[in-house]
């Protein structure tokens, strides 16, 4: 009779520690998220934006984002102005688009879609002639 306690206490020594293993394994899988979604989800920072605005009037600067428009504040004329663009401008995906309206033009700005990463930032040539402006993030 010895014996067999013996043998059903070695038997539930072993299933708890293999069910402790188990459950280890598990918590590292499904406990904690990705490398990058951990990154993205602690950074909440803003993006640098430089404008060079070698344009001759002001120009209202926007940020396109997850299908709304949303007011920066003004570049002005011939001038270098830096802007800071919150976290939550950044559509999903982290893309977004630039919008430029001339103040006393009907001429318009509008920039592809790019892509922000965390550390990265915008900068943005508007030319006289808006049509050639560019944009790029580094």
């Amino acid at each position: 009779m010895p014996s067999s306690i013996a043998f059903k206490l070695r038997n539930l020594r072993t299933a708890g520690t293999l069910t402790a293993a188990i459950l280890s394994a598990c918590g590292c899988f499904f406990g904690q998220p990705p490398a990058d979604a951990a990154g993205a989800s602690q950074w909440s920072g803003e993006i640098p934006l430089q404008i060079v605005n070698h344009h001759w009037l002001d120009v209202t600067i926007y940020v396109i984002h997850d299908g709304q428009r949303t007011r920066l504040g003004v570049a002005g004329g011939s001038a270098h102005t830096r802007m800071m663009l919150p976290h939550r401008l950044l559509g999903v995906g982290r893309e977004l688009q630039l919008y430029g309206d001339p103040i006393g033009s009907t001429e318009r700005a509008i920039t592809e879609v790019v892509v922000v990463q965390p550390g990265q930032f915008v900068e943005w040539l508007l030319e006289s002639g808006l049509a050639r402006s560019t944009v790029a993030v580094y």
